[in-house]
């Protein structure tokens, strides 16, 4: 309906709007037809319907078990055959699946108000050992809760706690065992409470975020002291090159301009009646590194234990030259950016302390495309010049040519040691004109082999 002014004013307003042209105003205003209120109510009611049927599809997706639907599926078919055919057997059944489906209701009725902790004995454990972890769930509200499962993932595997019926206030403690028996990280939780019937119809889960994480490092082995001093170096041993200032003593020469008068040599100046001063050979602070093959093909197929025993005999290296004092440089093959036209990358773990090397170490794995150990000594060589010793720990299947060209890469300054991890091998300790080869067979043989090499 619209209803206008004369004298050049109409009104024109649209549900509550007004505008105003060049010296008139119009307002108008519609009315919406009954045809059109009910469409939108309809509209209205149809989304409200929708959304609880999509609500309730999710509330009975996740409380009824695949064995429930099949009991509810059951009872249906029943119903029909009771009805359509007069069997009393279908009615018979029918009402035993009703009335397991009733019983099974009073189960989920009421909250679930519990409050869960898991405390971990430790963190970080070593290989093949076992974690305790201290667990305990107590009703919060003030109703009795029933019975549960408390469902707790550890990595790949699920255990399960039985939670009691408890009283209001009550709480229940038990201690969970842990298996750690392979190197890597375990991630415990979220865990997650469920309620349900005896028979599995019907259930009810509550999550909880928590999430702990542990470390499995690798087993290790002492070694003797002097293992980052194999093959004559020691701490802060002369070089050959020549400084101006060290501890050292080298020879006596002539003064140039800039030398400090700190090392003039008096006495060869009163000698020879001009400025004489010292020179010295650089002491350099022994630098290790342990370069550890990822290539696949270099350990036995198949053969995890293989490239675990590598991978500890690279940690107890690494190890005990950082109880050592010594700088210490562990090395893998680092994840090759073909786009960037990288021919090879190498990732370098932390040494600042025991705990975040061993914590590295957690996450090392074989990959077919890992660059070969030669490409990554190469370049750890091209990275790291100051250099005293390096050990090269493969698997059994690498050739002597590609350990030769490996151990090649590095200066001839530096001593080299390839470790070859071949479990069930007899350990043997064999030297060249530039490097030495250890063979070892499980990891106490490491020890001996360094203890051998080092009295040699």
């Amino acid at each position: 309906m619209t209803t206008e002014t004369g004298t050049g004013t109409r009104g024109a307003t649209r549900l509550g709007a007004t505008s105003t042209r060049l010296g008139e105003t119009v307002t108008r205003t519609e009315q919406l037809r009954r045809g059109d209120a009910t469409l939108l109510a309809l509209q209205d009611a149809g989304g409200r319907v929708g959304r609880g049927l999509r609500a309730a599809t999710g509330w009975l997706g996740q409380t009824v078990t695949p064995l429930g639907w099949v009991l509810t599926i059951l009872f249906v078919v029943a119903v029909v055959v009771g009805a359509r055919f007069g069997l009393v057997e279908g009615w018979a059944v029918a009402a035993v699946a009703l009335v397991l489906l009733a019983l099974s209701v009073p189960f989920l009725l009421g909250g679930v108000s519990y409050e869960v902790r898991f405390d971990l004995d430790r963190d970080r454990v070593v290989a093949g050992s076992e974690v305790g972890a201290a667990l305990a769930v107590r009703n919060t509200s003030h109703r009795v809760a029933l019975p549960g499962v408390l469902d707790i993932p550890v990595g790949p595997g699920l255990v399960e706690s039985y939670v009691p019926l408890l009283r209001p206030g009550a709480e229940h403690r038990e201690t969970v065992r842990i298996a750690a028996g392979r190197r890597g990280i375990i991630q415990v939780g979220p865990m997650t409470i469920t309620r349900g019937d005896p028979i599995g119809l019907l259930r009810r889960d509550l999550s909880w975020p928590q999430v702990e994480l542990v470390h499995v490092h690798p087993v290790t082995t002492p070694l003797p002291p002097t293992s980052a001093g194999l093959m004559k170096d020691v701490d802060g041993q002369p070089t050959r090159t020549i400084v101006d200032s060290d501890l050292a003593f080298h020879a006596i020469r002539e003064y140039v301009p800039g030398d400090s008068r700190r090392h003039v040599h008096w006495k060869s100046t009163a000698k020879t009646g001009s400025l004489m001063v010292r020179q010295f050979e650089e002491s350099r602070r022994a630098r290790v590194a342990v370069v550890l093959d990822l290539l696949a093909t270099a350990y036995q197929e198949e053969s995890e234990e293989e490239f675990e025993l590598a991978v500890s005999a690279a940690a107890s290296l690494a190890l005990q030259s950082i109880r050592d004092g010594r700088d210490v440089l562990m090395v893998t093959a680092g994840r090759r950016a073909r786009r960037r036209g990288l021919t090879a990358a190498i990732t370098t773990l932390p040494t600042r302390t025991p705990k975040a090397l061993l914590d590295a170490t957690c996450t090392i794995e074989t990959a077919p495309e890992a660059d070969r150990l030669d490409a990554v000594t190469a370049l750890t060589a091209q990275t790291y010049r100051e250099l005293s010793i390096a050990f090269l720990v493969t698997g059994s299947r690498a050739t002597a040519e590609e350990l030769r060209r490996a151990a090649h890469a590095f200066p001839i300054d530096v001593v080299t040691v390839i470790v070859r991890a071949e479990p069930g091998a007899e350990p043997t300790l064999r030297t060249t004109r530039d490097f030495a080869v250890l063979t070892v067979g499980a990891l106490g043989d490491l020890k001996h082999l360094i203890a051998r090499g080092a009295l040699g």
